[in-house]
């Protein structure tokens, strides 16, 4: 459907003046609807929202994506409406762990999706960066906060991680005076942690 005939649906079926202009920037991925635009535009398209999404990431684009309002999923979560409004404004979950669980649950998320759509994705990083660097025992605590996993999982995950960071330190240290190497292997380790983290969890 060209982007003149989808602003006129968008128009004549939901009262939204939206240029094929406008349109066309949304196909071409150099701007984005909001949640009522895209709501709409799946209506005129005859699909789900969710089918319009590339790959949700954000916890407003998990909710439109499983053709969730705000206050809905606030609702099945235990959460104030306004209360969560904010919080998806600001893309920081403050919600308990109870909340936490029925959101996960609500929105068919996995761990990795939970902890991206909720902020927290930099607070993990930083605690496994702490995790590989130091004593990886003092860190089960606060990495669980973060992910709920069984402990002996999580446990078996960070000790893993600590020794892969440590063999590269060492082997960084080995061969630095030949290849004037300063720890590329071990910066590069840390930048990419929690996806190294997830590929153990998995396994």
């Amino acid at each position: 459907m060209a982007p003149g005939h989808v602003a006129y649906g968008l128009r004549a079926q939901y009262g939204l003046h939206i240029s094929p202009d406008t349109v066309a920037a949304w196909e071409r991925g150099l701007a984005a609807p909001d949640a009522r635009e895209l709501t709409a535009l799946a209506g005129v398209l005859w699909c789900s929202p969710g089918e319009l999404l590339s790959a949700a990431t954000s916890l407003r684009e998990h909710r439109i994506a499983r053709g969730l309002a705000g206050d809905e999923l606030a609702r099945r979560v235990g959460v104030d409406t306004s209360a969560y409004q904010r919080m998806e404004d600001d893309g920081r979950w403050r919600g308990n762990e109870r909340q936490t669980a029925a959101l996960a649950e609500v929105l068919g998320l996995s761990h990795r999706e939970l902890l991206a759509a909720t902020g927290r994705d930099e607070e993990l990083a930083e605690l496994l960066r702490d995790a590989v660097t130091s004593r990886w025992q003092a860190y089960v605590r606060p990495v669980g906060k973060v992910v709920p996993m069984p402990r002996h999982h999580l446990q078996d995950v960070l000790q893993q991680l600590h020794t892969d960071y440590q063999s590269r330190m060492v082997a960084t240290l080995s061969w630095a005076a030949a290849s004037q190497d300063t720890g590329g292997a071990g910066r590069e380790f840390l930048e990419r942690i929690v996806d190294h983290f997830w590929e153990l969890a998995r396994g």
